[in-house]
């Protein structure tokens, strides 16, 4: 399911802004990407994704802007003595014919500020609301989706549910009509060649054809999958749900397959294929919900 969300706070001087985006996946895939000096915390902040997201795609950006004096680096003048010292001997000129500006970016010459452990500590404390925040506002547009997300598939759920009630109606007809073709074609034929038929013979073929085509096990079942369906949608207690409807929505569709390869009517030919149309739709749809 698609989302965005994101929250930004000023902690001393130093800017933390936060982002996160969703989309959809049928398993939850967390990617977190945060400066390196703050790489550390990679693991937890993906632990708080997972605690608010069940299922998607999730990539959780951190940026960091410092605004104040406390952000520059320190000089460490020893270092830079150092190298200069050994450059020019190296040359055979004079210390002060060696440019600053070539000697800042060696090893060791500019310092981070403050304690390495006391900055990451104070990014800790200023992200964790912030990234819980931005997760509120994701989960939240998810939320509007999801309620969208929901009428769709409730519609297709009522059409399933009405074309199956026209396959119920017409289903017991249908060993009915081919009992009366079957007599109709043994008279015609026993007419033409002048013999009797077995009356045994002919009720066990239509015992035969009757049991061939009885789908009322796969109406059953598809009905009790639909109903089953319209339960998770309306169980706002029970999340998460996506998996539990994909799977679902297989089962609808093996039933439905089912009946398919039983069925000789047209008709119902024509009903069942409206029918594998809809849950098709919704196999695409349950991949958005969590």
């Amino acid at each position: 399911m698609t989302g965005f969300g994101d929250a930004s706070g000023n902690d001393g001087g130093t800017v933390y802004s936060v982002e996160v985006r969703s989309v959809n996946n049928k398993f939850l895939k967390t990617s977190v990407r945060v400066p390196e000096r703050l790489q550390s915390l990679e693991p937890e902040l993906e632990q708080m994704i997972r605690a608010a997201i069940a299922r998607g795609s999730v990539v959780l950006t951190i940026s960091v802007s410092e605004q104040n004096e406390k952000a520059a680096f320190t000089v460490n003048q020893a270092a830079l003595r150092s190298y200069a010292q050994q450059i020019a001997d190296a040359k055979g000129c004079s210390i002060d014919d060696i440019g600053v500006e070539q000697l800042m970016n060696l090893p060791g010459v500019l310092q981070p500020p403050g304690d390495e452990e006391s900055r990451l500590q104070s990014a800790r404390k200023a992200l964790r609301p912030l990234v819980e925040l931005a997760l509120e506002h994701l989960v939240s547009m998810r939320s509007r989706e999801g309620s969208a997300l929901k009428s769709d598939l409730s519609s297709h759920l009522d059409y399933i549910g009405g074309r199956l009630k026209e396959i119920e109606k017409i289903a017991p007809n249908v060993t009915s009509d081919y009992e009366k073709r079957l007599k109709a074609r043994m008279e015609s034929l026993m007419s033409e060649f002048d013999v009797q038929a077995d009356a045994a013979e002919v009720v066990r073929e239509i015992a035969v054809y009757a049991e061939k085509t009885d789908i009322a096990e796969e109406i059953a079942r598809l009905s009790e999958h639909l109903v089953h369906f319209g339960e998770l949608l309306q169980n706002e207690d029970e999340r998460p749900i996506g998996r539990t409807m994909d799977f679902l929505a297989q089962e609808l569709l093996r039933e439905a397959n089912t009946i398919a390869s039983k069925s000789p009517d047209a008709t119902m030919s024509r009903l069942i294929v409206e029918i594998k149309g809809a849950i098709d739709r919704i196999k695409e749809q349950v991949q958005n919900a969590e």
